[in-house]
């Protein structure tokens, strides 16, 4: 039975069988994989850790065929600090759960990994909104569903940071009034991410409301370009 180590960060797991639990995991060197854990549901089981939310360890993999299983495993970072604030753990669950819609089994996800990793940093540490904005922003970039903030992407025109914008979801960029076209957006939306991307902005006096805006627009965006089910960022929004 051959054996493989990848650090990887645990972005769901799902109950199997009596004690144990499938794992979807994104890796540094593999991208995602599925592994199954064996007496983990049983109390004090020597891995429960590894299948707990965030959970960030060099998980050694036992392969047979072409199922995986863990079989050690060694903590690198339990972000335990994202479980103990609501507001944080859903922001945390919104970054496993874009992981999942922007990776696929067999088919890379190791460039998501850093910034998973990044993101959860941060949201221990701060604000977690600006991380959870940053995150999406940028893994979104990392999947080929970049975002255009440099002026309109239909005239190139400067873009307002008061009034109405519009957002080409196609495209993925925003667009001026004249212009028309996609979805109406707003000046305080594009600051909120001009701001949090640290390219000039035009510093929005209600700097809470931008950022409920700039995640509703990121929100759409992954679902347009994904079709994926977001409730933990959906749940998040309300929250904030």
């Amino acid at each position: 039975m051959e054996q493989k180590k990848l650090n990887a960060l645990m972005l769901r797991a799902v109950d199997y069988g009596e004690n144990d639990k499938i794992l979807t995991l994104l890796s540094a060197e593999e991208g995602r994989i599925t592994a199954g854990i064996k007496g983990v549901r049983k109390a004090g089981a020597k891995l429960r850790f590894a299948s707990q939310p965030f959970c960030f360890a060099e998980y050694v993999l036992a392969e047979r065929g072409e199922r995986y299983t863990v079989v050690q495993a060694s903590e690198c970072e339990s972000f335990y600090e994202l479980r103990t604030d609501i507001n944080k753990f859903y922001a945390a669950c919104a970054v496993c759960e874009t992981a999942l819609a922007l990776t696929y089994e067999g088919d890379g996800g190791e460039n998501v990994f850093p910034e998973c990793i990044r993101a959860l940093t941060a949201m221990c540490r701060g604000d977690e909104s600006d991380a959870l904005i940053e995150f999406l922003f940028d893994s979104l970039s990392r999947s080929g569903y970049g975002i255009r903030l440099d002026g309109c992407i239909k005239c190139g025109r400067k873009l307002s940071f008061g009034g109405r914008l519009n957002f080409d979801m196609d495209g993925g960029g925003f667009t001026c009034p004249d212009c028309g076209g996609g979805v109406p957006a707003s000046g305080m939306t594009y600051d909120a991410l001009c701001r949090i991307k640290g390219l000039p902005h035009g510093g929005a006096e209600n700097a809470h409301e931008g950022k409920k805006r700039a995640l509703r627009l990121l929100k759409e965006y992954l679902v347009h370009k994904t079709e994926a089910r977001v409730n933990s960022l959906s749940e998040y929004i309300r929250l904030i």
